[in-house]
């Protein structure tokens, strides 16, 4: 079984992240963030990209601020969002294998499942638990717990693919194997502790099992 982390994982979601804050951060009067300013940033949820956005100019954004940029990407998720190459054919070839696949992510739930509804691949997960929807967010395991109880998964050898720190130490804190996700956001020392690092997505089949078959074994 799988449990895969969004952003910065199966999707390039920066470019609509970044221009939904760019908006409120013009309004300002404050320079707006280049993509590359933006991607590190992401990992831990709208509100707290939002909130680091602004810190990155010198400023602090307003709980007003904060409701108007996450209700505005809610509305409007995917304007220039894409899944990484071979996401939906290797998500394909897992669920033929017979993998079981959750979701994971410290998104907004309703826009992490339109976002999957959008590009095609919401049918391949048994279960999606945004970052909004339970109490512990990642790193924090129990966010892992509450999305493979929603799948009626708990208790089964899984496998966290992710690549923030917080994927890995979340997957550490619940005793499972993790797999980094080095094409992503996260900078390559993020990845320190992880069981394995991927440079692709469709890489991830024989790492993962891999990775289960160590930490079983082990």
């Amino acid at each position: 079984m799988a449990i895969f982390d969004l952003d910065g994982t199966i999707i390039d979601a920066a470019p609509d992240m970044a221009a939904g804050i760019n908006g409120l951060l013009r309004a300002r009067g404050l320079p707006p963030l280049q993509l590359a300013e933006a991607t590190p940033l992401l990992g831990d949820g709208l509100r707290v990209f939002a909130a680091r956005a602004f810190r990155l100019r010198r400023s602090e954004i307003t709980e007003g601020e904060v409701a108007a940029f996450v209700d505005g990407y809610v509305q409007a998720p995917i304007l220039e969002t894409r899944l990484y190459p071979d996401v939906a054919r290797t998500l394909g070839a897992l669920r033929e294998a017979g993998w079981r696949m959750v979701l994971c992510t410290n998104k907004v739930e309703v826009a992490a499942c339109s976002i999957l509804r959008e590009l095609g691949v919401l049918p391949y997960f048994d279960a999606i638990c945004g970052g909004d929807t339970v109490a512990f967010c990642k790193p924090d395991p129990r966010h892992i717990e509450q999305a493979l109880a929603r799948a009626r998964l708990l208790h089964r050898p899984a496998v966290m693919v992710g690549d923030n720190r917080a994927d890995v130490a979340a997957a550490q804190a619940y005793g499972m194997p993790s797999v980094f996700a080095a094409w992503g956001y996260g900078r390559p020392d993020m990845g320190r502790g992880a069981t394995k690092v991927a440079g692709r997505f469709d890489e991830l089949p024989g790492l993962m099992s891999a990775a289960l078959i160590g930490w079983t074994s082990g």
